[in-house]
């Protein structure tokens, strides 16, 4: 799959950064060089609403419609030795699971139930208030809606990592896991160039600066990219 077809799924209305014709799927740090840069703009009437409800199941196939939230289908995909419940619609809701963290590299046990679920979070690898302030207010609430849900966007996590990184940009914060980092700033590349969020010059300069570790790695398409 080419990345201007990935691009187009589920978000008809928005296209990724211009890129050349070709076959092949560009590298990420190609992709990373030619993203627009601004300044970020005020937070001013940014609200997690504005973005839909968490979680939607409207995703398209085979990522929604299933009658589970965007949580669970990422849970499953990120998750494995899984065992699932049935709950109203979703007739596969993890109860249980085993998570290796990308963002540190531990193995977290996901036990569903208060107080154990947030140990697993489902982070936005760019967050929602990042985008709010390069773009993203002046989307239509159906781009805001996809690009919350979009599995190219979602990545399981250790939850008190996450919570660490906050609204955090590739200039700000990048996954402790060091073996990560390539992937990590590859997926956030492709998101942006997706959706056409900008990036702020510092960032910019730190994604490249991360991705000239890795020249040869591509732009990831697949939700997950990993």
């Amino acid at each position: 799959m080419t990345f201007a077809a990935a691009a187009l799924t589920g978000v008809a209305l928005v296209l990724p950064v211009d890129l050349p014709a070709q076959a092949a799927t560009p590298t990420a740090l190609s992709v990373a060089q030619r993203l627009t840069v601004k300044g970020r703009a005020p937070k001013t009437g940014y609200d997690r609403a504005k973005f839909g409800t968490a979680w939607t199941d409207n995703n398209p196939a085979p990522w929604g419609h299933n009658g589970c939230s965007t949580r669970e289908d990422i849970l499953r995909r990120d998750l494995s030795q899984l065992r699932f419940k049935k709950s109203g619609r979703c007739t596969r809701v993890v109860t249980t699971g085993r998570l290796t963290d990308p963002y540190t590299g531990k193995v977290i046990n996901f036990v569903r139930g208060r107080g154990t679920s947030s140990k697993v979070q489902i982070d936005h690898v760019v967050p929602l208030a990042d985008a709010w302030q390069k773009g993203a207010q002046q989307w239509s609430t159906a781009t805001r809606v996809a690009f919350a849900n979009d599995p190219l966007n979602l990545l399981a996590v250790d939850g008190p990592t996450n919570q660490k990184k906050g609204a955090g940009d590739a200039a700000t914060w990048l996954p402790p896991n060091k073996g990560f980092r390539c992937r990590y700033v590859a997926l956030q590349v492709a998101v942006k160039a997706k959706y056409r969020a900008w990036v702020t010059a510092a960032e910019k300069s730190a994604m490249i600066r991360i991705l000239q570790g890795c020249k040869g790695m591509k732009l990831p398409t697949e939700p997950g990219g990993r």
